[in-house]
């Protein structure tokens, strides 16, 4: 199990929510990873500092209808065998200027979005190239509380071990998306009623409101962690999304 601190769902320190009342405060605020192993399937569990709401009406949209909930679009990047060079650096297409480290590129990652299969794999399909395969779109999706909770066959993921490296990236879910990205919503330089602001305009802010940071017990200095790592400059320094080990 990951946990997070409170009240660090401002990415580098500097991002600020939309201003429709629909981007309630918190939404977007990890604060725990939980992992579990359920026989043929592995169960994940993704809990925020506030009650996950459907907004938008998801159980309404196009392709079968939505999974519950309209906000959150979140991430989860597993390095499988933490072996320099193998696995992918740049996450998915749509976190913008962001990276892993090359010693621990992630092998799998895991998304559990409010859209429908259909568009999830559509999306994979045009936009994914070579990191189409690892990418894994749940059986299960919903919502329950203040937590996300996606059911993921062994099949897709294999069986999870103590070495295995995880994050949990939190984005917000854009279901107009720009370009080539995979239904994310952008961090702008200013705030607008769905613009995440305090960020870049152009590509090189990373477009990350949260993630796990340092050991990830929920300290309060991980707040300064998370700042760190996603510290960022136009033609200068990309952020470094961190892989948490839980166990060495």
């Amino acid at each position: 199990m990951l946990l997070d601190p409170e009240g660090d769902d401002n990415g580098p320190g500097t991002y600020k929510y939309p201003t429709k009342p629909v981007y309630k405060a918190k939404s977007f605020d990890l604060r725990k990873l939980e992992v579990i192993d359920k026989g043929d399937d592995v169960e994940f569990r993704v809990s925020v500092a506030t009650a996950i709401e459907d907004p938008w009406d998801s159980t309404t949209w196009p392709d079968g209808g939505g999974n519950g909930f309209s906000l959150q679009f979140v991430q989860i990047y597993i390095d499988t065998d933490h072996q320099p060079g193998a696995g992918f650096a740049k996450p998915l297409p749509g976190l913008g200027g962001a990276q892993f480290a090359a010693e621990e590129a992630w092998d799998k990652v895991v998304l559990i979005s409010p859209q429908p299969r259909a568009r999830l794999g559509a999306e994979l399909k045009n936009k994914a190239g070579a990191m189409r395969g690892a990418a894994i779109v749940p059986k299960t999706t919903k919502a329950s509380g203040k937590t996300l909770i996606a059911i993921v066959r062994k099949a897709d993921l294999g069986q999870p071990t103590a070495k295995w490296g995880f994050q949990a990236v939190m984005q917000s879910n854009e279901g107009f998306p720009v370009d080539r990205d995979i239904l994310t919503r952008p961090v702008n330089q200013t705030v607008g009623p769905d613009r995440f602001g305090g960020g870049d305009d152009g590509a090189c802010d990373p477009h990350v409101l949260d993630i796990f940071a340092g050991k990830a017990k929920g300290d309060k200095d991980e707040i300064a962690a998370q700042h760190a790592a996603l510290k960022w400059a136009c033609g200068g320094r990309v952020a470094t999304i961190p892989m948490i080990y839980p166990i060495p």
